[in-house]
């Protein structure tokens, strides 16, 4: 066994996880982890970058510093915490921030021709500076080479997911919703099938958006807001029209396309100014708390559609299929009993069952990933990614 930490955070930028992992070639045991939030400043930043702005680049190269040192803070309490040194760390596994994500080329430069623009996926948090700080080897930059290899550069979860979290006898379904949510479709380890996977559309980002907006809360925690509202069907319906639900796998997508921009023009779309509307739908008149519980549909509607559709309800044997969720949405207990009722037929639960608290697991992922990398062993899947190729991932920035 060999401990690594993964550092992770999310398109939902609640804060930046530090999980301390014990791993071996058979097995990954989440040991410990911390977790710090961003500077408003920071964070606000972010949320700049994600979107096309003046000033990108000078903003963009402080970011990717002073978030660095955010996971060298991070990283250094969760040694301090744990009593270890940096020398009882094989490696980091840094995520860092994705900023922008564009693996289909759907991105217009003032600079280039359509014809020159390439598919792009963008995480900062300058693995150098994290080296240096911390004291320790960082394993970063995982998802370019999938990139390269003419993947998506994600979902990249479900090779560690098949991994670490595959039954011997049943149907798995691991489902992460951060800021976006995916699945991974897992068979039993018997069949010996990779796994398949993919973004299904927004998680908690459109939600945490609209809350934000009217109440200035960065999230809906339990659900209550979306649980005082009701889901509006006719709404709901113009949401699931948007291509990105239709799209065959391998897919994947970011807060650069679902955001608030995307729900205004589909709420300005859905209610225009005409006499034909019902009474209830004029003037744009939607209570806020009805359009968050609507929200809240189209993420466990576009998640529960996917799982019926691609997993088994049971094994050979009769055994009902898991349901596996992890990611801020797993605490999220109005989406939880959504998922539930929708997937009725299946084992509905969260990633405690398996031994792991749900915001870890994807730290834990990009402890596997150093390690992966450290062992030569592919961390990308081409029928998930599209690439052309299994690679190892990553890049060795070393402390000194």
């Amino acid at each position: 066994m060999a401990k690594y930490i993964g550092l992770m955070s999310g398109t939902s930028m609640d804060g930046v996880d530090a999980v301390l992992c014990d791993i071996s070639l058979n097995s990954c045991t989440t040991l410990a982890a911390h977790s710090l939030p961003y500077s408003s400043e920071l964070l606000s930043a972010l949320n700049a970058l994600c979107i096309e702005g003046p000033d990108e680049l000078n903003s963009l190269a402080i970011a990717d510093r002073l978030v660095a040192e955010t996971f060298a803070k991070v990283t250094l309490e969760l040694l301090e915490q744990n009593e270890l040194s940096a020398s009882d760390i094989t490696a980091i596994g840094s995520h860092g921030q994705t900023v922008r994500h564009h693996p289909n080329s759907d991105v217009l430069s003032a600079h280039f021709a359509k014809s020159s623009i390439r598919g792009f996926t963008c995480q900062i948090g300058d693995p150098n500076t994290i080296a240096v700080l911390t004291g320790i080897d960082v394993i970063a930059d995982f998802r370019r080479k999938d990139i390269a290899l003419g993947g998506q550069g994600a979902p990249l979860v479900p090779a560690f997911h098949n991994a670490v979290f595959a039954s011997d006898d049943k149907y798995r379904a691991l489902v992460n919703i951060g800021g976006i949510a995916n699945i991974s479709l897992l068979a039993p380890k018997r069949e010996t099938s990779s796994p398949k996977g993919f973004d299904t559309g927004p998680g908690n980002t459109l939600m945490d958006q609209w809350i934000s907006l009217h109440l200035n809360k960065s999230f809906d925690k339990d659900g209550i807001w979306a649980a005082t509202g009701q889901s509006h069907s006719g709404l709901l319906e113009r949401l699931l029209l948007d291509d990105y639900f239709a799209l065959p796998a391998p897919k994947s997508t970011g807060r650069e396309y679902f955001n608030i921009n995307w729900l205004s023009n589909a709420l300005a779309d859905y209610f225009p100014s005409s006499a034909e509307l019902q009474s209830e739908e004029k003037n744009n008149n939607l209570a806020p708390e009805d359009v968050q519980a609507t929200l809240l549909s189209l993420t466990g509607s576009t998640i529960a559609q996917e799982i019926v559709k691609h997993l088994p309800k049971t094994n050979k044997e009769g055994l009902k299929s898991e349901v596996v969720v992890c990611g801020g949405g797993a605490f999220n207990k109005v989406l939880m009993r959504y998922l539930s009722s929708a997937l009725s037929d299946y084992v509905v639960t969260d990633s405690h069952a398996l031994g792991i608290h749900p915001q870890h697991v994807e730290g834990a992922a990009f402890a596997w990933f150093a390690h992966a990398y450290e062992n030569n062993i592919p961390g990308n899947v081409p029928a998930v990614t599209g690439a052309s190729k299994a690679a190892v991932l990553g890049a060795r920035f070393k402390q000194i």
